[in-house]
């Protein structure tokens, strides 16, 4: 299983990317995997091939009306492993004895 986390965003609209982004994620949640959205990206889980396929339709749906698109991903990929997005977060909530904020 990967955890995928990435941002993508138009670099050519201004300001307000919202719109933007919002698309972006109806894209992520379209495609059944699990995720999380927070401030600053979203993180998704699944195949290789399943997380990799979402952030290329991502970039589809947004190179389509804008001109200059960034995207910033990374990956952690566990053989052996899957439920990555909460149990990394569980995993530390558990060392400190408490949950962290959300």
């Amino acid at each position: 299983m990967v955890v995928l986390e990435f941002s993508i965003y138009p670099l050519d609209k201004g300001v307000s990317l919202g719109p933007y982004v919002a698309r972006a994620v109806e894209i992520v949640d379209a495609s059944g995997l699990d995720y999380q959205t927070h401030a600053m990206g979203t993180v998704i889980e699944g195949e290789y091939a399943q997380v990799m396929g979402v952030v290329q339709r991502c970039f589809e749906a947004m190179s389509r009306d804008c001109d200059r698109v960034e995207c910033i991903m990374r990956f952690d990929y566990r053989k052996d492993r899957q439920g990555m997005i909460r149990g990394k977060v569980a995993s530390v909530e558990r060392r400190l004895g408490r949950e962290v904020r959300k």
